[in-house]
């Protein structure tokens, strides 16, 4: 595990609604996604231990930008948008599926994917559509299962190791997935972990092997 935390300087850079408004495709991106009220924001909060990185919308879905938080120089945090339970015209839509699929074809400073699912609901449509783009672009995926504390300890095993064998199946060893509670801290450090070598800010670009917790 980290000794430090490299996100704590984190900060918001810009928001994109289409590939034009990107920063310059440079360095190490992660994209973080999920459907809403997976508790994105509240992860990515979690992560740079700082409650007002991301904004956590009292309305799901409301964010409808892709989202750049600057770790370091050309080392970026990716907030997309989830539509679990938003509401938006089919036209956002259709324009949101462009933009995300041209977005991991042709981005080459991204380098995986961070899936964001509550625990007591993972693997939904929207979910396996996000894993379909990394399957095909060759992303490896790290799933956060939050909201943890909702559960027991048995459930959460349960849980676990159920999209643990389903992600194995997609992914093989390009897949991991880990506990996590934004509110309790559970998995926080793994996932800051996972996080930071990805984008190179350790002496290892591959993350640590998932804890069964």
């Amino acid at each position: 595990m980290l000794m430090f935390n490299p996100f704590t300087n984190s900060r918001y850079l810009l928001s994109a609604h289409n590939l034009k408004q990107l920063p310059p495709d440079e360095g190490r991106e992660i994209v973080f996604a999920g459907r809403s009220n997976a508790g994105k924001s509240s992860a990515l909060n979690a992560l740079s231990g700082r409650k007002g990185l991301a904004r956590v919308s009292k309305t799901p879905g409301r964010t409808q930008q892709l989202v750049f938080f600057e770790v370091c120089p050309q080392r970026y945090l990716v907030d997309l948008p989830g539509y679990g339970y938003a509401k938006v015209p089919q036209a956002l839509r259709e324009h949101w599926r462009t933009f995300i699929d041209a977005y991991f074809q042709q981005r080459s400073a991204l380098k995986a994917l961070v899936i964001v699912m509550d625990i007591r609901h993972p693997l939904k449509e929207y979910d396996r559509q996000l894993l379909g783009y990394a399957v095909v672009n060759q992303l490896p995926v790290h799933a956060l299962l939050t909201k943890a504390d909702k559960l027991g300890r048995g459930a959460q095993t349960i849980a676990l190791n159920g999209v643990r064998k389903e992600m194995a199946t997609l992914f093989g060893s390009a897949a991991s997935v880990q506990l996590f509670s934004s509110e309790t801290g559970q998995g926080v450090e793994q996932a800051r972990a996972v996080t930071a070598a990805w984008l190179g800010l350790t002496d290892n670009d591959e993350p640590p092997a998932p804890i069964g917790e």
